[in-house]
Parts: structure tokens; C-alpha cells; sequence
């Protein structure tokens, strides 16, 4: 079995509402996954399958596919596995207990966007919008109250990245390692 972790971007913002019970029980129920949890109303939800890590671009779609059947939106998610999730986790490069900043990480399912991501962001000022490459992440550590109006924040939320990339903050992650 491998403990995966489905990250959903865009849920329960814009429109898109999706309850965890809905969720939890399209996992279980149409997808057949075990020990399913979802985290936080964010579109965290954490499950077990048979399908192992090579096999991660057909479970990917097939939950997408899934997602849209049942809720009727353009599903885009990054699939990572628990052990990546506690990697990401254990490698942010930052002070993570710095109360000023913001510990963000970006998960992505294509590293050639993150490194076309980690590219742009070399002409950013790295005081104000701290960026750095991780392995199928990127580390980002903006002051708080700013990330929106960061050069690498408005960079992030371009249309071009939506479909391959979702990030989440350290507390976050760790409630989902820690299931």
C-alpha cells in the first residue's frame, strides 16, 4: 500500500464548494481508496492504494476525472506521497519559526514549470520574496500580509500555473503528515 496525499487546487474558493464529507466519501466510495482523510476545508484528503508511485500520472487523472463527474468542476491536482509530503516538511530551507514570514510551499506536478517558476523568480528581490528549488517543490517565505502583492506571488497566480501547481503552508502540511 502507499499513503498518498491529493492536493486540490481552487476548492472552496470562487465558487467551487466541495464538503470533506463529499470528498471523503467519493474516495472511499467511487474511488475505492482506504484509510481516506480529508484535512482542513482546503481540498486536502490523504488515502491508501495499491497503486504505487509509477503509477502516479493514471491515478492523478483518474481522480480528476472522478472529481469532475461528481462535482462538476475542472479538477486540477497535484498527487504527492506522504513520504514526499515529510520530506517537503523536514528540507523547507527557512526559518520556519520566524513570525514575520510566511512558510509557503508549492507543489507541482511538472518540475519543468517549477524550474520555469524558480528561473522567473531569480530577478526578484530575494529579501521580500524568498524563493528556493526543492526536489518537486519550491520553498517560498514571503513576509506575512504580503503574498498577494509579491512579485513571485503575482507570478504564482498566473492562468498558466493553475493547472500544475498548488502550494500550502507548513502548519498545513504538517496536520496532513501527521494523519
Amino acid at each position: 500500500m502507499t499513503a498518498w496525499v491529493a492536493l486540490l487546487r481552487g476548492v472552496n474558493v470562487g465558487g467551487v464548494t466541495i464538503r470533506n464529507a463529499d470528498l471523503a466519501a467519493l474516495m472511499t466510495g467511487a474511488l475505492g481508496f482506504s484509510a481516506v482523510r480529508t484535512v482542513l476545508a482546503s481540498g486536502n484528503v490523504s488515502f491508501e492504494t495499491d497503486a504505487a508511485p509509477s503509477a502516479r500520472a493514471t491515478l492523478k487523472r483518474s481522480i480528476e476525472t472522478a472529481l469532475w463527474e461528481r462535482f462538476g468542476y475542472d479538477a486540477w491536482i497535484v498527487l504527492v506521497t506522504r513520504a514526499e509530503v515529510e520530506k517537503a516538511i523536514e528540507a523547507f530551507p527557512f526559518d520556519a519559526a520566524d513570525s514575520e514570514r510566511q512558510p509557503w510551499v508549492i507543489f507541482g506536478s511538472d518540475d519543468a514549470v517549477l524550474d520555469e517558476l524558480i528561473e522567473a523568480a531569480a530577478s526578484f528581490d530575494g529579501d521580500a520574496d524568498p524563493v528556493s528549488r526543492g526536489d518537486g517543490v519550491i520553498y517560498w517565505n514571503p513576509v506575512k500580509g504580503t503574498t498577494v502583492d509579491t512579485a513571485f506571488g503575482k507570478l504564482l497566480a498566473r492562468k498558466a500555473y493553475r493547472s500544475s501547481t498548488t502550494n500550502r503552508n507548513l502548519r498545513t502540511l504538517h496536520k496532513i503528515a501527521d494523519g
